[in-house]
């Protein structure tokens, strides 16, 4: 099947034209332009009038021109992204089909499922498309479904939530007081604080604390949040004590708060699975664009203020680690907007989102909006943003406030009256574009979604689509069980001794076991003239501290890039295994340091990846995956620079032709106006001379006088004739003119170089292990880690 008419480069197939005149689809294809979502987009119509297909074919759309996406799923639609079948067979759709839409029918559940089959081949048939376009969405991007607080799909951990932000983040002040407040406002609307005031002392305390421990380059965990709620590390809040601003008896209800969040078992989920990072997101290890859907219809609606507002949080934190870019970089997708961006209220989410709007341009995110109701927006904070695609509405109130959004967040003057008239009964599926980057608003029919919209799935349906096991924190090495204590082993003075802090706060019944580990802080110099790297890296060598004989750095762990945490005090009633003895003599610890020296020589490097076409290196440190995606996205700025600079070109020649093609076509309109006016003169002079004669009146010189304008009307009738042919001639070399120019551009745009991607880029690796004798290790000694153990004694 040929497609070369909507496979462009760079540009979204969404639909064809709609004539609002007839209520007719054209066969003239509506192609939107990839960047221009980086000015965002915002999508209205009420069930049933297409937006979530409309969405998802723009999913679709992105994911085939290799661009990722983040799409928030508040109702369930979005998981349908996973159901893309190549082959279109009914055994495909079979699992999906309700079978209680079968019994409503009167058919079998296999028979509605080839009906289904046949009617989404002939569907994407009709706008030009097929299994084979299918196959290719599939091999372009990866498809994930994250279900966070839940097990039905991938789980999502919030553990690394309070991580300390990057360093360009915390070089920004507005910046960082907004992590730190979206941070702050998520957790304390989890745990029941949701209606505290931003500017209430919880937010203050809790804010201070955050923004002194990130100060100090320390990650923060719940655990630790709530012990600095009993006893903050500041001494004062503005000009008052901490104990005159928030009493300690108040404090203790705040922890309380936060302590029975961290106890709770519906907690638990929420610290399992992959961690939150939009980098992960976004792409895989190796570079490959990801879909990911966040499905959280199964969440409680304190629960998914929580999440929406703390991955906003984090999507702002990552945007602004990347450098500009005109180019569209990924999208984030919201499904139902209502409750989220209000107009008025000010729920945790709705600030990260306005800086989102404000500021995602200039780095490349597009951010896209549905809503059901135009109210559900608050439009002053949609200045910013450039596409609505509108269908149809509810009520004429809904039209009328959509229209006073359009003007506030349109600079140009929206024509009210010619706006109401194209929204009035508009049918399923016909949806209106206005958008900045376009002369006039245009009407188009949504194409045919490639996805299978099967509609809300229910979770037994969502662990199907799962594709592989989720990944969950790593266990702990298969030990030996050894009997634990109450009392701390005794060490020798000079060895320092420390306690790793607990990542949550234990719950009823589970109790805290410490297990003994040896540890070196150690800087790691990588040194290559050739590949010109110079670079010093914290990390922090951990080996188990065993009493079983076996050889410990078998399980030796090296934690790269920042300091590990670490406490003077172990938490309340804990209990410890046993330390060898051998293991913590002043001997033993200094044959530890030379070891320790040696192992990181032979078991770390940095590794630099080399790409062969287009020749270039990552940066040190940089990650295969994040090295992949950094090169097509250059490949993406550099290709839409080519296209702008095509359209460029072509431009003032199209328009020129284009001029011609409209004069000749006035020309030809006026030749056969002149030419109808000149025959029915003609006629009325040739008439009147017949009906003379034939009524006997003498020729005189009036009757010569009419024959003679007769005759010379027919001459003049005749030359505008000619003169018609000639127009038409002329029309018809400028239009075939205007063909050929139009050909020109779309092969030129066809022979420029698909897109980069990431299964296609040639990469090597070398290896830079550390400077032997550059390695300095500051400290080391003996580190306890926490283990917690539930009732029955079973590790956590």
């Amino acid at each position: 099947m040929q497609r070369q008419d909507f496979e462009k480069l760079g540009v979204f197939y969404l639909g064809k034209r709609h004539d609002p005149a007839s209520h007719e689809t054209t066969d003239e294809l509506l192609l939107y332009d990839s960047r221009d979502l980086t000015t965002h987009a915002v999508c209205v119509g009420m069930t049933g009038s297409g937006k979530t297909g409309l969405c998802i074919s723009l999913l679709e759309e992105a994911a085939m021109d290799g661009i990722p996406a983040i799409a928030i799923d508040p109702k369930g639609d979005l998981s349908n992204l996973m159901l893309t079948f190549p082959d279109l067979s009914p055994d495909d759709f079979l699992p999906w089909i309700d079978p209680a839409d079968a019994e409503r029918k009167g058919v079998t559940a296999q028979r509605l499922a080839s009906d289904t089959a046949e009617e989404w081949r002939a569907g994407l048939a009709r706008w030009g498309q097929d299994g084979e376009r299918i196959r290719e969405l599939r091999s372009r991007a990866e498809f994930r479904l994250y279900t966070p607080g839940s097990s039905n799909g991938i789980p999502l951990s919030i553990l690394h939530s309070l991580d300390a932000p990057s360093r360009d983040v915390m070089n920004e002040p507005d910046a960082l007081a907004d992590r730190i407040e979206t941070a702050v406002s998520g957790f304390l609307a989890l745990a029941g604080g949701e209606g505290l005031d931003i500017h209430g002392r919880e937010h203050v305390l809790l804010q201070s604390i955050l923004a002194h421990a990130w100060g100090e380059g320390r990650d923060m965990n719940l655990a630790e949040l709530i012990r600095a709620v009993q006893n903050p590390p500041m001494k004062q809040l503005g000009v008052l004590d901490v104990e005159a601003f928030y009493p300690s008896q108040d404090r203790l209800k705040l922890a309380m708060m936060l302590n029975n969040l961290a106890a709770s078992p519906g907690f638990i989920p929420w610290t399992m699975g992959e961690p939150l990072n939009i980098e992960s997101l976004l792409h895989s290890p190796e570079g490959k664009p990801r879909v990911s859907i966040l499905s959280i219809a199964h969440l409680s609606d304190k629960q998914r203020m929580f999440f929406v507002s703390l991955l906003l949080g984090e999507v702002v934190t990552w945007m602004r680690s990347k450098p500009g870019t005109g180019s569209l970089r990924a999208i984030l997708y919201m499904d139902e907007i209502f409750g989220f961006f209000p107009p008025g209220a000010e729920p945790p989410s709705k600030k990260p989102m306005l800086t989102l709007l404000k500021q995602a341009r200039a780095y490349g995110l597009g951010v896209v909006l549905a809503a059901q109701n135009p109210v559900d927006l608050d439009y002053r904070g949609l200045s910013n943003t450039g596409t609505w695609f509108v269908g149809r509405l509810q009520t004429e109130r809904d039209k009328l406030r959509l229209l006073d959004g359009l003007e506030s967040a349109s600079a140009n003057v929206v024509e009210r009256a010619g706006m109401d008239r194209l929204l009035s009964g508009l049918d399923k599926r016909v949806f209106l574009l206005h958008s900045v980057h376009r002369r006039n608003p245009e009407l188009f029919q949504t194409r045919w979604a490639m996805s299978f919209l099967r509609g809300p799935l229910t979770g037994t349906q969502l662990k199907k689509l799962q594709q592989g096991e989720p990944q969950v924190p790593p266990a702990e090495p298969n030990r030996p069980a050894l009997a634990p204590s109450s009392s701390k082993p005794w060490t020798p003075p000079e060895i320092e001794e420390f306690h790793a802090p607990l990542p949550l706060p234990p719950s009823p019944g589970q109790t805290v076991l410490y297990r003994p580990h040896l540890f070196a802080s150690v800087k790691l110099h990588f040194v290559s003239a050739r590949e010109k790297i110079d670079l010093w890296e914290d990390c922090t060598l951990l080996v188990p501290a065993v009493t079983d004989g076996t050889d410990a750095w078998t399980s030796a762990e090296c934690i790269r890039g920042k300091p590990y945490p670490m406490d003077r005090d172990p938490a309340p009633d804990p209990s410890y295994e046993p330390i060898s003895p051998d293991a913590v003599k002043a001997a033993s610890m200094k044959y530890f340091n030379t070891r320790a020296a040696s192992w990181l020589y032979q078991e770390q490097a940095l590794s630099v990846w080399y790409c062969l076409k287009p020749r270039a290196a990552s940066d040190p440190g940089e990650e295969k995956g994040a090295f992949a995606t950094r090169l097509i996205q250059i490949d993406r700025e550099n290709r839409d620079l080519q296209v702008e600079q095509l359209r460029e070109s072509f431009e003032k020649r199209l328009v020129t032709v284009q001029d011609r093609v409209r004069k000749a076509e006035q020309k030809l309109e006026r030749e056969k106006s002149q030419y109808s006016h000149q025959k029915t003169q003609t006629a009325v002079s040739v008439g009147a001379t017949i009906m003379g004669a034939l009524l006997g009146g003498r020729i005189g010189s009036g009757s010569v006088g009419r024959a003679t304008t007769a005759v010379r009307g027919a001459t003049r009738a005749s030359r505008e004739k000619q003169d018609i042919a000639s127009a038409e001639s002329e029309l018809e070399v400028q239009r075939e003119r205007l063909n050929e120019l139009e050909k020109e551009f779309n092969d030129r745009l066809s022979s420029m170089q698909e897109p980069l991607r990431a299964e296609e880029l040639l990469l090597e690796e070398k290896l830079v292990r550390p400077r032997k004798s550059d390695t300095h290790i500051s400290r080391s000694g003996l580190l306890w880690i926490p283990v917690l153990h539930r009732p029955d004694g079973s590790a956590m």
